[in-house]
């Protein structure tokens, strides 16, 4: 590396350059390269100094043992914790990419030793790494710019000049945009080295064009300059403040832009920020400052700014946390001149500096706004206006509407305006929120006015540097949203390094040819990016939280639920390693895991603001402050800070007002609107994130096509000390800044390369035979080299000039090489020292032989001396010629060499020129050649000059038409940019009216998706409401198992009772062992007080008596810091009594509680006593009824009285059973009232002993504040001794926080063992619920057994209508007998059940009785350990802290009674849900009921039709009996008939035998007798019909007889069938019903236990509310003494604070004189060295000189050359002589300081020593705290592993219970099974019921059909009937009149037999006469005339048909017949008997 020179450079050498002093530096090299080779030296990890150099002494396996080289201890490490170390050559090394093993100990090494060496600059391959010097470098200056200006990087040593000239170049040369990353933690140098690199830029880039150009271009491009640099300050006074870390850190982030035109030259500037710590404005942590203006404008104000401003003190404002906090080293008075200076430059206007000056004012005034609360509401109101009134003053606005919009803002509420109340909390955000709102504006309008200034072209630069100063990767404690948006930009800025850096490093292996397969490294944290920014599938964290911002019911704790849901699963998202109070979720992130906490995430996110106030601030006077708030109010629609996310979702909101969340474009407040410079994407919920990741998406755009250099800034340490190296810090942040990331991906590529010929240079060594002698490529040469090496092939890639290696390849080749050079250079030492000692051996020898010619020379010489011959001889032999023959001769002898050689030298001349001869005839000829080519094409270059002259012309005639075009296109152009500059104003007009349009259609979106969050809201509830329905059952389980916990509860109570009396007994003990210490301190402070007068007395006389005073104060001070160790422990014992004595107070309640529950219970079981009597008696009556009854019915069945005597029987069964119920809960309640009297008792007792304990608690608080009065005054007389003692009571106090961990560990056993017990008790618990579920199902078998005893009755009833009925009795009982066998058997059953369980429940609570003894015995063993912890604590307690732990139990009363009152709000939502469910139930049972009466109604109807049918049944038999009589009487009128028709017959036979007698009329008679026949023929014929017919109506009768019977046969089958059917509806339903009044009553006796509950609830709820006001009283006056105790302790901690700066300035000094010692040592070290190698060179000088003297005395010829080289070397020893005697005068003073220091050792030895025996006491004490610790942990362990066992039996014996409960669980699991089974039978039958109804009502529709026939038939049967009777009666009058006609006949037929008579005495005339004359007399003729007349007038008549049985009136017995017959006839009149012949 070359090395500049001048003289202003060389004090900055030693800054940029390593040790320059050669020859040393290659021996300490040489002989650490031998020590590195030998002892194979390697790093191991160090606590203290993060790595350390040990040497390797043994290898085994995966363990390496390792010596450490600093102390040579010994330590066995894995093979994995070892990392390599680099060859010593690789030291200091200037690019760390260069070292051969790449880890994290060689780089940390190596920064450290640059560092230490002043080298503060460091490559790491495209990486310069800076670490903050905290002094002033002399490296900066004009001089070092020039050295760097112009040079390449490797040419000169790492700086940030280096990095900006190499941007410059590539700048110029590529014409590509490059960019600088500045990175780092706050302090560590980004600012500075962005401010070196804009100075270098400056300069470069303005120095050769000012001196190129005029005058006036130097001083315009001289004030850009300046401006440029004079940016920083206002930057740096506006978004800079003094941090922790730094005294000048910026608090933002921002990327400076400096354009650049063709030649270089900077043509204007552009700055962007991010991301402005605005909260920074209101509040600021301890030690820090808020922004710098602030201060700077109270400091460096005028009397007339500060009127003008009204300005006040710093300490009168609220918004200056610290007040005001000084910077080292700067004054604020000053810097604001500075600053005012810089603007002016910039050009700033007065107005503008003042506007912006008011406006900082107006920020300070925001915080002096006070707001208080109202007493009755919480309503905010404002006492004292006069800040606002000053804020208004200053930004023009009106105070009364300002007040308001505060404290009432106007809200849109639908379509409506509403004023809504802010509470106090609303109102202080609301301010806090303007004023960072205004200071952010604020910095934004300065960042947009400083790009104005600096914009000075109009057109854009060629190309661009941009400068990137932001925050690195943090990881804090509590890392927040701030820390993500910062790791997130981190993790892009990373990921553009590793594409950037390995595309570099893979094009070079693509150059070289290697093989390699491309990789994005890029992708590596592509996962973690997704994790943050992917918008879906799954969203990313910012996408979820924007999500979770839209929602109303949202919170932060919703936000990382989802997150985990939808990210749980990535491989980048953890569960966080701290407590989730500390942390919610964590991100693997490059640079390490980092814990989020996710605390006003979504506030933070959406940055709402007060739009009233912001309309307000829009509308000012002020026109600075109106134009910086105009674009809230036109265009944003903002978010409230007092609403809900609802209304802020139906307002919607814009959240582009972020700093740097959009750009800045060009626009200010004098000519264009400031508003217009935001404008972004408008009418969308925009979030922080979102316009967060918009600015990223563009930072990273511009930097991805820029040329990126990275600069990453480190800070050493924490103290802002120079020369100090944190290692751990250091690691830390080379992880967080990439660089181990940059390390990580070299070492998976070649990262050590070496060209082919210095391969072969260095290493060819390894190889000697591998390469042949002769030429041979490189590349062959280095491929024959690695194949002799045999190197794996994935070590090393052989290009195309280079050879690439993996890390540590190199190294193990120099270690190989180092050996073989070591060997050769043993040999080569072996053979040289050989040779030297030959040599010296030969030398001696000549010495010895010249010694002895010499000695033989002189001796003659001495003989011959004083021979006057040999004088003689001496002076003549020089006179011969024959003695220079010799010299001619060879001086000839020369003269004839140079002829030849000049001979020689001609005739080559000769030659040559020959040669060139030749070469230039050729030449020439080939000249000629190439004239003759020239000429010709010189030719033809004419002839294209002309054509080319003739072409220019012409382009010169169009280039003037072009010009003239271009005039006119620029004349267009010009109309066009008019034109356009209006279309852009009709566009932004449109854009506005598009931006409200869509802000329009963003509120409907909004309503739209409110409507829809309401829907949903309504579906919840509704599902809310299902699910209510569904919880009931579950909800009754509760109320029962919390039954069964008030038992348990109950029993808990008596423990606790116990428990309590032991506590109480143990706060006495510990109460009477207080006052005897506090005795003991009063006496040991009136001790103190004693000796610290006497020592004040002494302390003038002798500083040993002041020794003894300050270890007399060291011994208080301890017994000080352990009286507040115990006062510490008596608070955490009064803060355990307070929390028990509220344990017992809540035990009270609750015991109260059970105890309502239990006289409630008790009046339900007396309630449902009497009901159970009452049906007793009821019972028995209907007994009796039934027994009478049944004596009158039954009596004759041995059936029926078997049925009585076992109804009998189980009436006393269930009446024994009733009374057996009756006594157990009897003798229940009776147990339960004497365990509530004792709980009340003991309960009562506790109240008592705390109250007593409350106040003697008040006493001893009384006394321990006297005598914290008393020590305070000790204190303040102490203080003085206390800064020495201080650092003991550090070391104590981590002593008892160790011991404070230890009891916490311990606690958390006991907790787990609690936890045990409450699981076993929870155990329990569930048993006993168990018990009281069997106890439930015992009631309701109770229950069933009355239902059964109604059904009973009702079974009764049945019976007696079934006797009543006379139908199917016999099944019915038979039925009946078999459910009542089936119910004996059932009730047999569930009380073998009830008695197993009661055996079960005996065994269960003989088990819970040994369960609690051994608790009880367990709850002593603890009280034991307890018992020994409290020993241990009592000797930390201390009494300062009680007022405070009262406080915390008023506040925890405060809680509880919040919490009561919000359980009182649950029991009565749940007493609601109750009520509603009981309303639902009741409905149920309506519908039910309406179910039941719809059931009766139908069996009603079929009892109705059956009635209807057996009515018809019925009348159809009395129909049939009566037609049944109708044909008996027919039958017997017939069979009269027939008698009378014998009669008549009879008389015709007599009649014929009368005719035969008489002889006269005979063939007349034949003729009528046979007209008779035939009509009583006809007669019979007719009779034959009519029987016919009467055979086939009784043959129907018969027919509609069996049908009768059949149907009715079928229809008692079906009345059975139905009435089975009914039965077993019937009891079914009776079943449902049952069950419905059981669950009605357990819901009527629930909401009645909730009533209770509620009751007794609100009676504890004003018995608290009275203990909370009196507790309140007592607080404030407990506050009042604690204000005074805390002005006590103020002071108190003002004086400590003081002690300790004095302690910390005194250990500072300690630590100084330290270092000092440490640095003279080192220089005395350095200094006896340097006087040691001058010593050395003494006696070098003196050994020549004298070797010279002894070659002077010796030699003979020469003389004169001695002589000077004597007097040189003479000089030479002088000057070293006059240095030696420097040298030792510096030692002198060296010895001089190091006396001083020597005695400054000694004194602090004497205080070392002291310290020692102070930390020796300590140890002591801490050993015995230790051994303490050791006991009580074993004892501990004994008790844990005694606990163990016995819970381990418990737990046994347990699980073995749980088993039996769970197999009864499983049997009852397969009853309810089968139960259920029978119910889905039941059901099925129910259905075929249903079914066979239907069928029957079908059956019973044709049975109408088939009656309503038989009805038609019958009414046809009746009319035929009638019609029957019609005829009878006919035939009766028929019969009648043939009676009369007979008679007539009788009559006729007596005259005839007297005419006969008459006749025959004629007749014997007449034959006499007929003999004589011949015809028939006309008598006769006329007889039978009128005989047939009559009878045809006879049938004439008669014309309807006759019924059987009647005789035929035409056959007359007698011939009075005719005669009646004519008679009757009325159309026939009597014949005369004689009448005269007509026919004749």
């Amino acid at each position: 590396m070359s090395r500049p020179g001048g003289g202003g450079v060389g004090d900055a050498e030693r800054y940029l350059y390593t040790n320059s002093g050669l020859a040393s530096n290659s021996s300490s090299s040489a002989s650490s390269q031998a020590d590195w080779a030998a002892r194979r030296l390697v790093w191991v990890p160090s606590e203290k100094h993060g790595f350390e150099a040990a040497s390797i002494r043994a290898e085994r396996g995966d363990e390496v043992e390792v010596e450490l080289s600093d102390n040579g201890r010994k330590v066995v490490l894995s093979r994995e914790e070892v990392q390599r170390m680099n060859p010593p050559r690789f030291s200091k090394v200037e690019d760390m990419a260069e070292l051969t093993c790449l880890n994290e100990a060689s780089v940390l090494h190596n920064l450290k030793e640059r560092y230490y060496s002043g080298l503060i600059y460091t490559y790491s391959g495209l990486f310069c790494v800076v670490i903050n010097p905290y002094k002033n470098l002399p490296i900066y200056t004009e001089s070092i710019v020039e050295m760097y200006r112009g040079k390449k990087r490797h040419e000169l040593p790492p700086h940030i000049y280096a990095i900006s000239e190499a941007a410059y170049r590539s700048m110029l040369q590529d014409r590509e945009d490059q960019a600088i990353l500045c990175t780092g933690e706050s302090g560590a140098g980004k600012t500075e080295n962005t401010k070196k690199v804009i100075q270098y830029l400056a300069h470069v880039a303005s120095s050769h064009k000012a001196a190129n150009t005029g005058g006036s271009r130097k001083e315009l491009q001289g004030e850009l300059e300046r401006q440029l640099l004079q940016a920083n300050p206002i930057l740096e006074a506006f978004g800079n403040a003094k941090t922790v870390k730094n005294d000048n850190s910026s608090r933002f982030g921002k990327f400076i832009r400096i354009n650049f035109d063709v030649t270089g030259y900077i043509v204007g500037a552009n700055i962007e920020t991010y991301l402005l710590e605005k909260s920074r404005a209101i509040r600021q942590a301890k030690d820090e400052r808020t922004f710098h203006m602030f201060y700077q404008l109270l400091a460096g104000a005028g009397d007339a700014m500060k009127g003008d401003l009204l300005l006040e003190g710093f300490d009168q404002y609220r918004f200056l946390s610290n007040g005001f906090v000084p910077v080292p080293g700067q004054t604020d008075k000053e810097n604001f001149q500075e600053t005012l200076e810089s603007m002016r430059i910039m050009g700033f206007h007065q107005d503008e500096i003042m506007s912006m000056l008011r406006l900082i004012s107006a920020v300070l005034q925001f915080g002096n706004i006070s707001f208080r609360k109202e007493r009755n509401t919480d309503q905010a109101s404002m006492p004292d206006n006069t800040a606002a009134q000053k804020l208004c003053h200053l930004m023009g606005i009106n105070v009364t509407e300002f007040c308001r919009a505060i404290l009432t803002p106007r809200i849109k509420v639908g379509r409506d305006y509403v004023q809504k109340a802010q509470t106090k909390e609303q109102a202080d955000f609301a301010v806090e929120a303007l004023a960072k709102a205004t200071y952010e504006r604020l910095f934004r309008w300065l960042v947009h006015r400083i790009n104005r200034a600096l914009d000075r072209t109009k057109r854009q630069g060629a190309s661009f540097i941009g400068i990137l100063d932001i925050a690195g990767f943090e990881i804090f404690q509590l890392n927040s949203f701030e820390q993500l948006c910062i790791n997130y930009t981190n993790e892009k800025l990373q990921q553009l390094f590793n594409h950037t850096m390995f595309i570099l490093e893979q094009e070079e292996y693509q150059r070289e040819g290697i093989e390699w397969n491309f990789i994005d490294f890029g992708l590596d944290l592509q996962p973690c990016i997704d994790l943050i920014e992917r918008p879906a599938n799954p969203p990313g964290v910012l996408a979820l939280l924007d999500e979770e911002c839209w929602f109303p019911k949202a919170t932060d704790k919703t936000f990382v639920e989802k997150l985990t849901v939808e990210q749980g699963s990535h491989p980048k998202f953890q569960k966080p390693r701290q407590l989730k109070d500390q942390a919610d979720f964590c991100i693997i992130h490059y640079a390490g895991k980092v814990d989020y906490k996710s605390d006003e995430w979504l506030m933070k996110n959406m940055d709402p603001l007060n739009d009233n106030v912001a309309s307000l601030l829009h509308q000012s006077t002020d026109r600075f402050v109106a134009e910086l708030w105009k674009d809230d109010i036109q265009n944003l629609p903002r978010a409230y800070f007092f609403d809900s996310y609802t209304v802020l979702q139906q307002n919607g909101s814009d959240m582009d007002r972020i700093v740097g969340l959009d750009q800045v474009q060009v626009g200010g407040v004098n000519d264009v609107s400031f508003g217009s410079g935001y404008k972004t994407k408008k009418g969308m919920f925009r979030t922080v994130g979102q316009l967060y990741k918009e600015s990223l998406s563009k930072l990273m755009a511009t930097l991805r096509n820029t040329n990126p250099n990275f600069v990453r800034c480190i800070i050493p340490n924490h103290e802002k000390r120079a020369g100090k190296l944190e290692p751990h810090l250091v690691l830390d942040q080379l992880r967080c800044n990439g660089v181990l990331e940059g390390i990580r991906i070299c070492r998976q590529g070649f990262p050590n390369r070496i060209v082919f010929q210095e391969f072969r240079q260095r290493y060819e060594i390894l190889t000697p035979n591998a390469i042949p002698k002769g030429f041979m490529d490189g590349k062959q040469a280095c491929e024959r080299m690695i194949n002799a090496l045999e190197l794996d092939k994935n070590l090393y890639r052989v290009g195309q000039s280079k050879i690439f290696f993996r890390a540590g390849v190199l190294a193990h080749l120099e270690e190989e090489r180092d050996l073989k050079i070591t060997d050769i250079i043993v040999l080569f030492q072996s053979a040289a020292r050989g040779f030297l000692a030959r040599r010296a051996f030969s030398k001696k020898q000549q010495q010895l032989s010249a010694l002895k010619v010499v000695q033989r020379n002189c001796a003659a010489y001495l003989k011959l001396r004083h021979w006057q011959w040999w004088r003689l001889f001496t002076k003549v032999k020089p006179l011969l010629q024959v003695t220079r023959q010799d010299e001619e001769i060879h001086a000839k002898e020369i003269e004839l060499q140079k002829v030849r050689d000049r001979h020689v030298k001609v005739e080559l001349d000769f030659k040559d020129l020959e040669r060139k001869h030749q070469q230039l005839i050729e030449e020439k000829s080939i000249l000629a050649e190439q004239l003759q080519a020239e000429t010709e094409l010189f030719a033809e270059a004419e002839e294209m000059r002309a054509r080319l002259s003739a072409r220019k012309l012409e382009l010169e005639e169009i280039l003037t038409d072009l010009e003239s075009r271009l005039e006119e296109e620029e004349e267009r152009n010009n109309q066009v940019t008019n034109e356009k500059k209006k279309m852009q104003q009709h566009l932004q007009d449109l854009e506005e009216q598009l931006e409200e349009e869509e802000g329009a259609r963003q509120k409907l979106q909004l309503e739209r998706v409110t409507v829809e969050a309401k829907m949903k809201k309504m579906e919840e509830d509704i599902l809310l409401l299902e699910d209510q329905n569904s919880k009931l059952s579950k909800e009754k389980k509760l109320l029962e198992d919390r039954i069964n916990e008030m038992t348990s509860q109950l029993a808990e109570n008596e423990e606790r009772v116990k428990n309590l009396s032991k506590v109480k007994n143990k706060h006495e003990a510990v109460v009477a062992d207080m006052e005897e210490r506090l005795k003991k301190e009063e006496q040991i402070r009136q001790e103190m007080e004693k000796s610290r007068r006497r020592l004040d007395g002494e302390t003038n006389e002798l500083q040993d008596q002041l020794a003894e005073l300050m270890s007399v104060v060291e011994e208080h001070r301890a017994q000080l810091s352990r009286k507040e160790e115990e006062m510490s422990g008596v608070l955490a014992r009064v803060e355990e009594e307070s929390s028990r004595r509220a344990d017992a107070l809540r035990t009270l309640r609750e015991a109260q509680s059970h105890n309502a529950e239990l006289q409630e219970d008790l009046e339900t079981e007396r309630a449902a006593r009497a009901k159970a009597e009452k049906q007793k008696r009821d019972l028995g009556e209907e007994l009796e009824a039934l027994r009478t009854e049944l004596e009158d019915t039954l009596d004759t069945t041995a059936a029926q009285q078997e049925l009585r005597s076992k109804r009998e029987q189980e009436l006393g069964e269930l009446k024994r059973s009733l009374d057996d119920e009756s006594r157990s809960h009897e003798a229940q309640i009776t147990d339960l009232r004497q365990r509530h009297a004792v709980a009340m008792e003991g309960v009562l007792e506790q109240l008592e002993q705390a109250r007593r304990m409350k106040a003697s608690l008040e006493k001893t608080k009384q006394i321990m504040e006297g005598e914290r009065a008393e020590l305070s005054a000790e204190v303040q007389a102490l203080q003085s001794g206390r800064a020495e003692s201080e650092h003991k009571r550090k070391k104590l106090e981590t002593q008892l926080q160790d011991a404070q961990t230890r009891l916490l560990e311990s606690e958390r056993l006991k907790a787990e063992f609690t936890e045990k017990n409450q699981k076993i008790q929870t155990e329990l618990d569930s048993l006993s619920s168990s018990l009281g579920f069997t106890e439930s199902k015992s009631i309701k078998l109770a229950k069933d057994v009355s239902s059964l005893e109604t059904q009973l009755h009702d079974s009764q009833e049945l019976l007696q209508e079934e006797t009543r009925l006379k139908l199917s009795l016999g099944a019915r009982v038979r039925a009946m007998e078999e459910e009542r066998a089936s119910l004996i058997e059932r009730v047999e059953e569930e009380e073998e059940g009830k008695r197993n369980l009661n055996r079960q429940i005996l065994s269960l609570q003989q088990q819970i009785s040994e369960m609690r003894k051994k608790m009880e015995e367990d709850s002593a063993a603890f009280e034991g350990g307890e018992e020994s912890r409290r020993k241990l604590a009592r000797d930390l307690e201390a009494v300062s802290q009680r007022f405070n732990e009262k406080c915390q139990a008023l506040d925890k009363l405060e809680r509880t009674r919040t919490r009561f009152l919000q359980e009182i709000e649950d029991l009565n939502l749940a007493l609601d849900q109750q009520r509603q469910n009981t309303a639902a139930l009741e409905k149920k049972q309506k519908k039910f009921d309406q179910l039941l009466a719809e059931e009766k109604t139908v069996s009603a109807r079929y009892a109705e039709e059956r009635d209807r049918a057996e009515a018809e049944c019925r009348e159809k038999e009395t129909r049939a009996l009566s037609l049944a009589r109708a044909l008996e009487e027919v039958q017997e009128s017939r069979d009269e008939m027939e008698r009378m028709n014998k009669q008549l017959r009879s008389e015709m036979d007599q009649l014929v035998s009368s005719k035969d007698d008489v002889g006269k009329n005979v063939h007349e008679l034949e003729k009528a007798r046979r007209a008779l026949e035939q009509q009583v023929a006809e007669m019979k014929t007719q009779l034959e019909e009519l029987e016919d017919e009467l055979q086939a109506a009784e043959d129907g009768k018969l027919r509609l007889e069996v049908n009768m019977q059949a149907l009715r046969a079928q229809c008692e089958r079906e009345l059975a069938g139905k009435e089975e059917s009914g039965e077993e509806k019937r009891r079914a339903l009776m079943k449902q019903v049952r069950e419905m009044e059981l669950e009605l009553e357990e819901e009527r006796k629930q909401r009645a236990q909730a009533m209770a509950g509620k009751k007794k609830l609100e009676v504890d709820l004003q018995e608290i509310e009275a203990q909370i006001e009196a507790a309140n009283r007592g607080r404030d006056e407990a506050i009042k003494q604690l204000k005074k105790l805390q002005a006590q302790m103020k002071d108190v901690l003002r004086e400590l604070d003081e002690a300790k700066l004095s302690r910390d300035e005194i250990a500072a000094q300690s630590k100084e004189s330290e270092k000092r010692l440490k640095s003279l040592e080192a220089e005395l070290l350095q200094l006896t060295e340097d006087l040691a190698a001058a010593e050395r060179a003494k006696r070098q000088a003196q050994q020549d000189r004298d070797d010279i003297a002894e070659e002077i005395a010796n030699s003979t010829t020469g003389k004169s050359a001695l002589l000077d080289e004597k007097r040189r070397l003479e000089a030479r020893i002088a000057e070293l002589e006059e240095e030696l005697e420097e040298e030792q005068g510096n030692m002198e003073l060296v010895n001089d300081r190091f006396r001083k220091t020597a005695l400054q050792v000694e004194t602090l030895t004497v205080q070392l020593s002291g310290e020692r025996t102070l930390s020796q006491k300590n140890d002591a004490a801490r050993q015995l705290l230790e051994r303490q610790n050791k006991d009580l942990k074993t004892k501990l362990n004994e008790l844990e592993g005694a606990v163990r066992s016995k819970y381990k039996l418990n737990i046994a014996a347990m699980e073995a219970k749980i088993q039996q409960l769970e197999e009864q669980l499983d049997q009852e699991r397969q009853e309810r099974i089968l139960s259920n089974k029978l119910v889905r039978r039941s059901e099925k039958k129910f259905k075929e019921i249903m079914l066979q109804v239907e069928d029957e009502r079908r059956h019973a529709d044709q049975f109408k059909e088939q009656l309503d026939k038989s009805s038609t038939r019958m009414r046809q049967l009746k009319r035929q009937l009638e019609e029957a009777e019609e005829e009878a009666s006919r035939a009766n009058a028929y019969r009648r009149k043939l009676q009369r006609e007979l008679d007539d006949v009788s009559e006729t037929a007596e005259t005839m037999n007297r005419e006969v008579s008459v006749l025959k005495t004629k007749l014997s005339q007449s034959e006499r006469r007929r003999d004589k004359r011949g015809p028939l007399p006309f008598m006769i003729r006329t007889t039978r005339r009128g005989f047939l007349g009559d009878a045809s007038l006879e049938n004439s008549d008669s014309e309807e048909p006759t019924t059987p049985g009647t005789t035929d009136p035409g056959t007359p017995g007698t011939p009075e017949s005719g005669n009646g017959t004519v008679n009757q006839n009325p159309r026939a009149s009597p014949l005369p008997p004689y009448l005269p012949p007509q026919g004749e």
